[in-house]
Order: structure tokens, then sequence, then C-alpha cells
């Protein structure tokens, strides 16, 4: 089964304004934007969700869009349901009042329910039972550590570059206040290993002279 694109964008929606808790109206504008959606579709979505009370809407020129509630207390199955309506897996199936499957060909004379009733009443419980155990806090919360690792990982290479200017300034600096060798030193290193090589011959030329 594949949900429309009511589903797919809503969901969107939702998520974005509840990562936006606590800075006021969004417009549909700025969720469009950000998250590159078409802005009249979103008129409609907005509608589905101000109906079922998820969202709530307040006019003027900072107005905009916001939860009415806290994330943590808006399920998915709620979102889903307010943009798609009950939950079935095919068209024969429909959901009743009070949420249970039926099979159309139930009640008709001399059809019984269809075998295949027990298949998609597990795969619609799946589902909702699914989204009805996610949060649209559960939603933006599995998102925000890939966006502080993305941020991350986009500040690291700057911040390598900002150190190099100072390494090299400072390696300069030892540079010239230890200056080029000097002629002297290198003279007396040659002679003191001159001098080590001659002292390790000499128990040799003892014994020879023996």
């Amino acid at each position: 089964m594949m949900f429309s694109t009511r589903a797919e964008y809503g969901v969107r929606v939702m998520a974005h304004l509840a990562g936006r808790v606590g800075q006021g109206p969004t417009s549909l504008t700025t969720v469009a934007e950000a998250e590159g959606l078409p802005p009249a579709y979103l008129e409609h979505l907005a509608a589905r969700l101000r109906r079922a009370e998820l969202v709530e809407s307040r006019r003027g020129a900072h107005g905009g869009y916001s939860l009415s509630r806290p994330a943590e207390d808006i399920t998915m199955a709620e979102v889903v349901r307010a943009l798609e309506g009950e939950i079935a897996p095919i068209e024969c199936i429909t959901a009743d009042a009070d949420g249970a499957l039926t099979c159309a060909r139930e009640g008709e004379a001399g059809h019984e329910p269809c075998p295949t009733k027990l298949l998609w009443t597990r795969v619609q419980g799946s589902i909702v039972r699914t989204l009805t155990e996610m949060t649209l806090a559960d939603l933006v919360g599995a998102a925000q550590p890939r966006r502080s690792g993305e941020a991350e990982g986009r500040a690291a290479p700057s911040d390598r570059g900002a150190r190099r200017p100072a390494e090299v300034a400072a390696h300069r600096t030892r540079t010239k206040a230890e200056g080029p060798a000097e002629p002297g030193r290198s003279r007396e290193a040659g002679s003191r290993k001159s001098t080590s090589d001659r002292g390790a011959g000499r128990p040799a030329e003892v014994i020879s002279n023996v």
C-alpha cells in the first residue's frame, strides 16, 4: 500500500512546525521554502490538519500555523487519518464507526466474506499500530542528531583551516629564533664522531702490538 502525497507532505509540515515550537507561528510560505513543497497545496493540507485540531492558525502580519498541543501528545496515526481518512489497505475493506474492518462482500446475499480478509486485517493492524506508537516528538527527535552531525561536519574543515595560519606563524617564529646551524657546531660534531671512530679501533691496535 502507498500513502498519497497528502500524507507525505502533511507529515513534513507537522514535523517542520514541531521543530519550531517556541518560535511563534510559522507561515506556510516559510514551510514551503524550507521543505521544497508547493505553497498552494499546503493550504489544502493545513485546512485538513486544522479541522482535526492538530494545528491552529493566527492571522495578521506575524501570523501562521503552530501545533495545537505538544508534539509528544500527537500520534502519527492522528496525522495520517486527518490527511488520508481511515487507513485501509485495499478499497474493498473499509473501517466502520468503531474502527473495525468490514469486507464489502459481507451482508450481500449469496456471498461469504472474502477469505483474504484476515490477511488485510493484519496488514492494517500493523500499520495502525506503528503509527499509533510513534509520536510527532519521536519523529522530530530522530532527525535532530543527524542534522547536528551534518552541521559539525561542515564546521570541521573551516575550523582546521582557521588554525593553519596560526600554526604557520608559530613555525616561522621558532625558525627565526633558532637561526641557521653554525659552521663551528657542525665541525665540532664531526670532530666528536671522528674521535669516537678512532677510539673504537684502539683495542685491535693494542692486540696487534702485543
